[in-house]
C-alpha cells in the first residue's frame, strides 16, 4: 500500500475499525496512538538532511522502497515519516508499506537476528533486485536497545529510553544511515 493508504489503515484501527489482535489489547492500542501522535509530529516537523534530499533527487533510475511495519511499531513512527518525505522528492521511487503480520510475510526474507524486528526498508531496483536493506532502528538507538535489554530493563524503561533517544536525535541518524547506504550502491 502507498503512505496515505497506510495512513487510513492505521487510522481505522485507533477509530476501531480494527479490533483483532494486537489491537484488542489496550497496551498495544495506547501505544498504537502514541505512534499516530509521533508520525504526525515528524510528517509535521522534521527537517531532511540536504545532503541525502539531493542523492535522492539525483536518482535516475527507477527503485522500489518498501517498507514492513505496522501501527504498533514505536521505531517505525520515527522512520516512517522520513522515508515518505523522502520518496515523495523524487518520482522515480515508488513506496510500497507491507504488512509484517500479514502475507506476503516478506519479513521472513529480512529477519534481524533471527527475529521479525521492523522497520525494514528495502531498496530495490526495477528488476526487483535488492540494493540495500536498513532496520529496524538507527545503529546508535540499536545499541542503546542491546544495552537495556542486557540490564534487563523493563519494557516501559526501553520505551522511555528510546523515544529519549529519537525525540533527541531528531532523525538525523538515520537518514546519516540511508545517505551513507545509497552512496555505496553502484547504478549502472
Amino acid at each position: 500500500m502507498d503512505f496515505p493508504t497506510y495512513k487510513v489503515y492505521f487510522k481505522a484501527i485507533l477509530d476501531g475499525g480494527h479490533k483483532l489482535p494486537p489491537y484488542n489489547n489496550a497496551n498495544y492500542f495506547d501505544y498504537t496512538k502514541l505512534n499516530w501522535s509521533r508520525q504526525e509530529r515528524w510528517l509535521k516537523t522534521a527537517r531532511l538532511n540536504e545532503d541525502l534530499s539531493q542523492h535522492i533527487r539525483d536518482i535516475k533510475q527507477v527503485q522500489h522502497w518498501i517498507v514492513i511495519t505496522e501501527p504498533w511499531c514505536g521505531d517505525a513512527a520515527h522512520s516512517l515519516p522520513l522515508i515518505y518525505m523522502l520518496t515523495a522528492l523524487n518520482p522515480l521511487i515508488k513506496l510500497d508499506i507491507q504488512l509484517r503480520d500479514s502475507e506476503p510475510f516478506l519479513i521472513e526474507q529480512y529477519q534481524t537476528r533471527g527475529g521479525k524486528s521492523v522497520p525494514k526498508l528495502i531498496i530495490r531496483d526495477e528488476s526487483g533486485k535488492d540494493l540495500l536493506v536498513w532496520g529496524p532502528r538507527p545503529e546508535k538507538s540499536q545499541e542503546l536497545y542491546d544495552r537495556l535489554k542486557k540490564e534487563n530493563a523493563d519494557d516501559e524503561e526501553l520505551k522511555l529510553q528510546l523515544q529519549w533517544w529519537y525525540n533527541e536525535d531528531k532523525g538525523k541518524s538515520f537518514q546519516a544511515e540511508l545517505l551513507d547506504g545509497l552512496q555505496s550502491i553502484v547504478m549502472l
